[in-house]
């Protein structure tokens, strides 16, 4: 079909073509004539190729099933996570290098308890997480990002060690005597630690007598601890993880800690050095009952005296006996209890002896009082004074003195 189309303007690369019917067309300046203007007319021969066509839909068929074949058959894999150690503070982790298939890396990323730890690197098939807490249970994950989308790992739950489970120790020997390193093999084997020959991220302890070798180096390198084998020993006598600082190959032997064992050892010495001795004390000598003292104690008196010393004794006994009584002190056998209750009875039979003594001389006042006055009215009738015949006043003032005297031996 041939087409008539009029120029109306011309640029570098495109030139603007208008119909007939007033309609304007883009068209490559390149493919027109190159002598042509503005208003020139050009006849464009307008026709469909078949056999192009087909070959153009064969073509992008072919090219399909070659994509599906090379993208669309496999897709990446998700990585597996697993635990390659655990220690009491730290967790090493590793994987499987990872099937991408056909697909293209984008990151690699390590989650801890669904909060983001830190990005992998892509050549790395291992990490470790240091800075843990004891006995503490931790969920790690990986997550993979392609560019075929996302893939995550299963969760693996991971606990940190107690201080009594040594079985997280992995040993690397350096330079020691031979028969020094058979018997720290013995002793891994005794506190199930593990032993191995190079140095590796797992690496906990690495353990020699002398600062040298390619091994060595690398501890160093890595900031593994060097210690000496006495450290080995440490654990294992303690039952539990000992500190390196005092086990540093440079290290003073005093920095050593004392575990639980020998301290316990120490405080046992110390209490038996201080545990008080039993003093025996010599029994208290008994005392002397009452009548005892009074017959050592009482000086030879005549008989009249006699009496009344006996009489005073007898007073003192009464106000000395309830004391002692009190004070928790037997007599004679008897109880406390029962020597107040003795004392209380003698007491009453004193008071009572007492007040018919006193009942006696206020007797005898009277009497004197009746003399006096007897003698008095007789010597008034025959007007001559009686002799050793006591008047009235002298009557009252012996029985004044005569109660004075009874008060102040009760107050004696």
């Amino acid at each position: 079909m041939l087409v008539s189309l009029t120029v109306g303007k011309v640029d570098a690369g495109v030139a603007v073509l208008l119909t007939e019917d007033k309609r304007l067309i883009e068209f490559p300046s390149i493919l027109l004539p190159p002598d042509i203007h503005s208003g020139s007319i050009v006849d464009i021969d307008v026709s469909r190729n078949l056999p192009a066509e087909t070959a153009a839909a064969r073509y992008f068929s072919t090219l399909q099933s070659e994509i599906l074949q090379t993208f669309g058959s496999r897709s990446p894999s998700a990585p597996v996570l697993r635990c390659r150690n655990a220690t009491q503070t730290s967790v090493v982790l590793e994987w499987d290098p990872l099937d991408l298939a056909t697909a293209e890396l984008r990151s690699l990323s390590l989650y801890r308890n669904g909060s983001k730890a830190g990005a992998i690197p892509r050549d790395k098939l291992s990490t470790k997480i240091s800075g843990l807490a004891l006995d503490t249970e931790y969920t790690f994950h990986l997550v993979l990002r392609t560019s075929a989308g996302v893939y995550s790992s299963e969760k693996l739950v991971v606990k940190t060690h107690t201080m009594t489970n040594l079985t997280g120790i992995t040993v690397t020997p350096g330079v020691m005597p031979g028969q020094l390193r058979d018997s720290l093999a013995e002793t891994v084997n005794r506190i199930g630690a593990k032993l191995i020959d190079s140095v590796r991220i797992d690496t906990t302890h690495f353990v020699c007598t002398e600062p040298r070798g390619a091994a060595w180096e690398k501890a160093v390198e890595l900031n593994v601890p060097v210690v000496v084998p006495d450290w080995l020993k440490g654990c294992e006598r303690e039952g539990r993880l000992v500190g390196v600082r005092g086990y540093y190959l440079d290290a003073d032997p005093k920095l050593r800690q004392i575990g639980t064992s020998q301290l316990q050892q120490q405080r046992s010495s110390v209490a038996v050095a201080s545990t008080p001795s039993i003093e025996h004390t010599p029994p208290t000598p008994e005392r002397a009952t009452r009548s005892e003292r009074t017959e050592v104690e009482r000086p030879i008196v005549p008989m009249k005296e006699e009496e009344e010393e006996e009489e005073e004794e007898d007073e003192k006994g009464s106000s000395e006996e309830p004391e002692r009584a009190r004070d928790g002190y037997s007599i004679a056998g008897t109880t406390a209890v029962e020597t107040r209750d003795d004392e209380d009875e003698e007491g009453e039979d004193e008071r009572e002896d007492r007040d018919q003594d006193q009942d006696g001389e206020s007797d005898d006042t009277e009497k004197a009082i009746r003399q006096g006055k007897r003698s008095a009215d007789s010597e008034h009738a025959n007007g001559t004074p009686a002799k050793d015949v006591t008047t009235d006043a002298e009557a009252e003032q012996i029985a004044e003195e005569d109660g004075k005297g009874e008060f102040d031996d009760v107050a004696l």
